[in-house]
């Protein structure tokens, strides 16, 4: 019997973590997706602010938070109370009321000094969390910078970083083990004092005649009884306040508001020529450095408007506006007529394809990043588009053909091979409207040239903004517009700015003479 007794304990103790282990996974994962497309939805400004290796540290962090505060608040917190309560019970009722007396002492004595010193401990775990956060921040940086770290022989210099944030890591570890040890000391010494009442008033009611040793015994065994809840609630009461420390950043990422959002109810973007419009549009990263004042153009539908000036004169913001990245400071972008702010912001991003200048790719396979174009693509498609960009035969002269790895940020691939995947994954996806943001700037001339091919054939009868640095790739443009500290200065075909003299007539000059 009693062998069956400790089979079903621990049969039911099982299915317990069971049961439980389906709620804590279920609410991790969907936190964890939560969190995940929260951070999609935050507009481009917090993903050019961010650091990624101590924000992942932080979702990390706080995931494995979530479990702790499940399992101790589901089923923990409540037997233990009940146990503390059943123990008193019997010591008010078997004993006088000082044994009672004795023990709620003791447990209000526990519980404050137990509140205080953990509420005084959590500033040390969130220095803790927070420096965590920063060297693992350091590592990601400097991985991630790889090469740079190689080509100015700085390893040393790296590890010596890496090893200050680790140092730094270290005493704020000590430190809080400190704390922790002062406050199991002191936990310690509460319950001890109390045993040593309650037996020293036992042992009186012995020697008086009241008690017999069987009490005495008894008394030992409630306390001892007591002891063991008593301290797994401080243990409780401290993990939860730790997992809701470590939970803080986590949370504090939910709640960043969204700085580009929807309309409620927002219609999806009609798409008929794709003929686009910005309307006197002003725009500005910082309220002290505005980047665009009053820009007024069209790209009429079918056809392909270039923008060609200095840089930092407002170039690339312009595609990261249509794009809705960010919201216009003033004026208005329309698309078919269609303000993009009154549109979801889902449907403005189906109609657009872009080449940039620096294409970065998953590390995955070339298969699934010219599918990403359109995730869902069967093979052929994505050989199609392949082909489509005259990448198939690279592709397919490699050992592993479509499957294989392009590395981390697609660093395995050349430049122009990126290029090419980037022009196939657009071809793909087949929107009406199109930006190649400088798309072969960093290239050599021979990859120029045959990637300028493709982006021409790419753009038949599709609207197209083309972001330019090299101006002989943009001399077939229906019109050019120079942009300078912010403002239109000259619009026009190729032919009629060289006969103005102006400011693109010098570019062109320069660039002629640097070639």
């Amino acid at each position: 019997a009693y062998g069956g007794l400790r089979l079903s304990t621990s049969l039911f103790t099982e299915l317990r973590e069971l049961i439980f282990a389906k709620a804590t996974e279920g609410t991790a994962r969907s936190l964890s997706l939560q969190v995940f497309r929260h951070l999609h939805d935050l507009s481009l400004r917090f993903h050019l602010e961010r650091q990624t290796g101590g924000m992942t540290r932080d979702i990390e962090r706080g995931t494995r938070a979530v479990h702790s505060l499940i399992s101790y608040s589901l089923y923990s917190i409540v037997p233990t109370l009940i146990e503390v309560v059943l123990v008193l019970t019997l010591l008010g009722v078997k004993f006088d009321a000082w044994f009672a007396g004795i023990t709620v002492a003791a447990l209000v004595i526990y519980i404050g000094f137990t509140v205080v010193v953990t509420e005084w401990r959590t500033q040390f775990r969130r220095q803790l969390n927070e420096l965590d956060s920063i060297a693992h921040s350091k590592a990601i940086d400097s991985l991630l910078n790889y090469e740079t770290v190689k080509y100015f022989n700085n390893e040393a210099f790296e590890a010596a970083r890496y090893d200050q944030s680790l140092e730094a890591l270290r005493r704020a570890q000590l430190k809080a083990q400190s704390t922790l040890s002062m406050l199991n000391s002191g936990q310690q010494l509460i319950i001890a004092a109390a045993l040593v009442l309650m037996l020293w008033r036992a042992t009186e009611g012995v020697v008086d005649g009241r008690l017999s040793l069987g009490d005495l015994v008894m008394v030992n065994a409630f306390m001892i009884q007591l002891y063991i809840p008593l301290n797994f609630l401080g243990v409780i009461y401290r993990e939860i306040k730790q997992s809701l420390t470590d939970i803080e950043k986590m949370f504090r990422l939910l709640d960043r508001e969204r700085e580009v959002a929807d309309t409620p109810g927002a219609p999806e973007l009609q798409v008929g020529g794709a003929a686009v419009s910005f309307e006197d549009v002003h725009f500005a990263y910082e309220p002290a450095r505005p980047i665009l004042q009053g820009v007024s153009f069209q790209i009429p539908a079918g056809k392909k408007v270039a923008v060609v000036g200095p840089s930092g004169s407002g170039k690339s913001t312009l595609a990261r506006l249509l794009y809705r990245f960010y919201d216009t400071g003033s004026g208005a972008i329309r698309i078919d007529g269609q303000d993009i702010r009154q549109i979801s912001q889902s449907s403005l991003r189906r109609a657009i394809g872009i080449v940039p200048q620096d294409t970065v790719l998953f590390n995955d396979t070339v298969a699934y990043n010219i599918a990403y174009g359109r995730p869902g693509a069967s093979r052929e498609e994505v050989e199609a588009a392949a082909r489509a960009a005259h990448i198939h035969g690279f592709i397919a002269a490699t050992p592993k053909g479509y499957d294989t790895v392009v590395g981390e940020r697609g660093l395995k691939l050349s430049g122009g091979e990126k290029q090419r995947v980037a022009i196939a994954r657009t071809l793909l996806k087949n929107p009406p409207l199109l930006i190649f943001d400088e798309a072969t700037s960093a290239l050599d001339s021979a990859n120029e040239r045959a990637i300028q091919a493709e982006l021409e054939a790419v753009g038949q009868g599709k609207t197209v903004l083309v972001i330019a640095h090299r101006l002989s790739t943009i001399v077939d443009a229906h019109e050019i517009l120079v942009l300078e500290q912010g403002r239109i200065i000259e619009r026009g075909s190729h032919e009629q700015l060289l006969a103005q003299a102006g400011r693109y007539a010098q570019m062109w000059r320069l660039q002629q003479s640097g070639e």
